[in-house]
């Protein structure tokens, strides 16, 4: 790494210092670590963009899918739902994939012609109302079962570190399914269908109240080892004791403490994907893949599987997505489906991976420490700066109107910088070599 991206990476840590000294420590972190978060998603979709070419805008339905992981890995049971409807909403979550695996089997195993479609037709369809006859009662009666406070199935009450790689591989197996299907499509026709898929993961988890109760929200959800709540920390007599030695704050050091262990957590986990990353891109494999991207009809003449290694790459992206999912719902925790809306989950992931360079692992880290920045600390600097810039007008209309949009300076923020990038470094600040 030169000197110039050192300076770089060290004008964004100032930012987060200066953060911490002008505003609070306790916001300067509550930014990094969201940002953090987000910069191992952006490492994802770098994979498979900057990768092999490959432009999906389903980055929402995968993160989406890791947070869904922590529903059904870390919460409590809910045994009375279980009982009333658990088997069989399991019983024709069976049959609905032995009917999948039939029809996929029959296609295989007949000769082609007009019987095998309807012999396949049959299946698919005995199996839909088969499905939907055992598993619509199943669901009314789990959703009767106390709806004010569950109303769902539960998890499983494992720890956390558990269900972040189970979220990375729910988001895979999503990603080997939607490739199968999508990844021979025109890299636009990819993006419109990615983002569909994305909407319709969503709307899934939003009216799916047995699964994860929907939009009413599910709370409470354990954090990581080792993380405590803060209340339990300010109990702690050992805490207290070093709090009262320094002459510190208990509620605010236990705030900043936790905070920082969560960083840590976030940052042992991004240095682990980049070794791994860049082990990737500088091997054989690598290299094929960006052979790839730059020219298929080329690396097909070569005799690679190009549409194979698509489904590669677009499952390993997708799985570190759905890994940054699922860490960001333990940090939050809480599920809450409303608040997965393509602007942050995608578009600015997207951002965060142009700005920094795609195709350099570093760029995107540094775009993602950057653009995860700017776009919370635009929220507490734009009122601030549109009213310095209208403290000289006239109470009216007119000043009333811009300190009113002051909350848009967010995006105008956003697509300023992103024009600004492309205009004069349009690979991004710390270009792919």
């Amino acid at each position: 790494m030169n000197s110039r991206n050192l300076l770089l990476f060290g004008a964004v840590a100032g930012l987060y210092v200066l953060t911490g000294i002008g505003e609070s420590w306790n916001l300067s972190l509550s930014i990094l670590n969201v940002a953090l978060l987000a910069t191992i998603a952006a490492l994802g979709v770098n994979m498979q963009w900057g990768y092999a070419g490959l432009f999906s805008t389903g980055v929402m339905g995968f993160t989406a899918l890791g947070a869904l992981s922590v529903v059904l890995i870390t919460a409590q049971p809910n045994v009375e739902n279980w009982q009333a409807g658990g088997s069989g909403i399991v019983l024709a979550l069976v049959l609905g994939a032995a009917s999948v695996a039939a029809a996929v089997v029959a296609w295989g195993l007949m000769p082609k012609g007009r019987l095998r479609a309807l012999v396949v037709a049959a299946i698919l369809i005995g199996g839909f109302f088969l499905f939907r006859a055992i598993f619509d009662p199943a669901v009314s009666a789990v959703e009767a079962v106390n709806p004010q406070f569950a109303g769902n199935l539960g998890g499983l009450g494992l720890p956390s570190l558990v269900a972040w790689p189970v979220g990375g591989l729910l988001a895979a197996a999503a990603a080997w399914a939607i490739g199968k299907t999508a990844l021979g499509l025109r890299s636009d026709y990819l993006a419109i269908a990615t983002l569909g898929i994305a909407e319709i993961i969503v709307a899934v988890i939003k009216n799916e109240d047995w699964l994860a109760r929907g939009v009413k929200n599910v709370t409470q959800l354990p954090r990581p080892w080792p993380v405590p709540l803060e209340i339990e920390l300010q109990k702690e007599p050992g805490f207290l004791d070093f709090v009262a030695s320094w002459g510190w704050d208990p509620i605010f050091t236990s705030t900043i403490l936790v905070k920082l262990l969560y960083a840590g957590l976030f940052l042992i986990v991004l240095c682990i994907i980049i070794w791994a990353f860049e082990r990737a891109l500088n091997s054989p494999w690598g290299r094929m893949m960006r052979a790839i991207r730059d020219n298929e009809v080329s690396a097909a003449a070569m005799g690679k599987d190009v549409t194979r290694r698509h489904l590669q790459v677009f499952i390993l992206g997708s799985a570190v997505i759905g890994f940054a999912g699922a860490m960001a719902a333990s940090m939050e925790g809480t599920l809450t489906p409303g608040s997965y809306q393509p602007l942050r989950f995608t578009f600015l992931i997207w951002v965060m991976v142009i700005v920094g360079g795609s195709g350099n692992n570093w760029g995107t880290v540094l775009g993602g420490l950057l653009i995860g920045w700017l776009y919370f600390a635009v929220e507490f600097l734009g009122p601030n700066a549109m009213a310095a810039v209208t403290s000289s007008l006239p109470d009216g209309w007119l000043k009333a109107h811009l300190v009113n949009s002051a909350e848009h300076m967010r995006l105008l923020t956003l697509g300023v910088i992103l024009l600004i990038v492309l205009r004069f470094s349009p690979r991004g600040l710390i270009p792919e070599k």
